[in-house]
This record gives structure tokens, sequence and C-alpha cells, in this order.
């Protein structure tokens, strides 16, 4: 069965709820009866929200505002929507489709209007997104989650599944999520805690915070530094826009940048450790009673408590092995010192 919902009807039906400010829905839609498993939405000025959580009554809400926050009556909206918009929600095979997209390229913007959704459906549900006018938001849901704006940020929460994001127009924000994550920004920085599994971040346009993660993870950014804590698993991370540090590492890592200082905090190494800076120091904690390869290079090699060292020592290079050898440890500073301590 295939519901139309057209928002510029003269005749709406009872479910609908129109309204004058942007703080209560335009529009409100149940989908109680509908059993949504996927959605799609495209918007060419609004934001978009989907949300999974338990508790709450499936449904779709309209918020409809003018341009620069301009105060509109219902009859205005109505208006405007009618003279220049397409704008439906539909649902057909358990598939939620709302769609809003102007008719004509307007040559006054004072008569654009914001046109954004929220919708709550049940936890198991795909989506794909995209608009081009506001940020996006998804939280406690399951499956293959796509979504593109270029007009603001991203705010990802309790999810799981193949998690796919774009933005060129704000920062990210990734929470309470697992298994293939994969997000990139070129406007603004990256904030991740709590996730697990293939993670994915790259940003032009800011820095990174990485908290609280376990995986394969790569992070990359041209725009700001790297800041990481508590992190097990293999990182793979660099920058040319500031300094890295990274505490409480258990894993591999490799870590690069051209801008800054490094340092990195290890607890336990993996199969390797990796960490060079173009433009400052590497400062490095390693585990004292792991067995270790080490291969260091930089105006100067430094170490604090450095006992049961085997090979080469020279100013600017050492070469050898502690605690018998083991996982290999890289440190390449090209314009500072390699500073080591044991712990």
């Amino acid at each position: 069965m295939k519901t139309y919902l057209t928002l510029f009807i003269v005749a709406l039906q009872s479910t609908i709820v129109l309204a004058q400010d942007d703080k209560t829905p335009y529009m409100t839609k149940s989908l109680a009866s509908d059993a949504i498993n996927s959605v799609m939405v495209n918007t060419s000025a609004g934001g978009i929200e989907v949300s999974g959580e338990s508790g709450q009554q499936p449904r779709v809400e309209v918020y409809v505002r003018g341009n620069n926050n301009q105060h509109l009556t219902k009859e205005e909206i109505k208006q405007r929507l009618d003279e220049d918009y397409d704008l439906s929600v539909s649902v057909s095979g358990h598939e939620l489709t709302a769609i809003a997209k102007n008719k004509h390229n307007f040559s006054n913007w004072r008569h654009q209007l914001s046109i954004s959704f929220k919708i709550f459906v049940p936890e198991n549900c795909a989506t794909d997104l995209r608009t081009s006018g506001g940020g996006i938001s998804l939280d406690h849901l399951k499956g293959n989650e796509r979504f593109t704006t270029s007009g603001g940020g991203l705010r990802i929460d309790h999810l799981s599944g193949n998690i796919n994001g774009r933005t060129s127009g704000g920062g990210i924000e990734v929470s309470n999520s697992n298994e293939d994550i994969d997000l990139q920004t070129s406007g603004g920085g990256i904030d991740a805690k709590n996730c697990n599994g293939h993670i994915k971040l790259n940003t032009s346009g800011g820095g990174i915070r990485l908290d609280d993660l376990k995986g394969s993870i790569e992070a990359h950014t041209s725009g700001g530094g790297v800041d990481g804590d508590n992190i097990e698993g293999e990182l793979i991370t660099n920058t040319s826009g500031g300094g890295i540090t990274l505490k409480r590492l258990s894993g591999s890592v490799d870590a690069s940048t051209s801008a800054g200082s490094l340092y990195a905090q290890l607890l336990k190494v993996g199969k390797y450790a990796r960490l060079r800076s173009s433009a400052g120091n590497v400062d490095i904690e390693l585990p004292a009673k792991q067995g270790l390869d080490l291969d260091l290079r930089g105006d100067h090699v430094n170490q604090h408590h450095f006992e049961g060292f085997h090979g080469e020592w020279s100013d600017d290079h050492v070469k050898g092995s502690v605690n018998g050898g083991g996982a290999g440890v890289s440190a390449d500073a090209n314009s500072g010192s390699v500073n080591v301590k044991f712990n």
C-alpha cells in the first residue's frame, strides 16, 4: 500500500498538525502501522534527525521556517510551499521517503524556506539521507546508514552497522558506535569516543580527538592536531596541521606529523610502533618489561632508565634490542630530538 502525503494540499489529514513557529512541527504523521525498516530523505535546505531510541512513537515531524530565522505564519508558509516547493512524504513497502526541493532557482533568498525532518523509527532501520542546508543527527540505529550534507555537522550516537557519512560544512561527533565507521569532513573537527570496529576518520578543516576506541582506526587531518587517550588495537594517524599526543595506547601505532611534536605513551606495543615528526621532537614512553627492537633517529636520542640494551648507539641513532627483542619500535625526528622513557 502506498500512502502519499503532500504538505501543500488544502485538505490535510487528521494526523497533521500545523504551527506558526519552528519549535512546533508544521506537520506530524504517525508511522505506527507502517513497520518502517528504511528511510530515504532528501532536502535542499534543512536538517535531518533520525532516531531509533526505544519508547518513542514512530512518526515523522516536519519543521518549516523562513530563511535567516524569519517568523512566518502558517498561512505564509503554506503559500510559499505551494508556489516554490515540492514537498512530500510517502510510505511504500516499509520504506519511508521524505523529499523537499525547490521548484526553481530563487532570485530573492529571503523567500527561501528551511525544511527539516525529525523521524522516529524502529532500531533496525537503514537510512539514506541527503541535505545541502543543515546538519544530520542519527542515534540508536542498526543497519546500513549513509548520509551526506554540505551545510552542517554530523552527530552520531549508538549506531551499529555500516556507517558512512560526509560533510563539507561542519564538524563530526561520533560516540557509542561500532562495526564499520567511515566519516569525513572538510569543514570542521572530529570527536570520536567509546567506539569499536573498523573506524576511518578524515578532516581537512580541524583537529581530531579520539577517546576510548578499540579496533582498527585510521584518523587523518591536515587542519589541526590529533589527541588520543585509551586506544586499543591498531591506530594509523597523521597530520600536517598540528602536533600529536597519544596516551594509554595498547597495540600497533603508525603516527606522523609535519607540523609539530609527537608524544606517544604505549602501555603495550602490538606488532609495531612507527612514530615520525619533521617539525619537532618525538617523545615516547614504552613498557619496561616488553621485548622490543628499537630503531631511533633524530638530532639527538635521549633516554631515561634505558637498561638491558644491546646494539649500536650514537648521539643521533640508536638501533638494537631491549629485553631480548620483539615488537619493532621506530622513531624519526627530522628536526628535533627523540626522547625515550621506560615505565
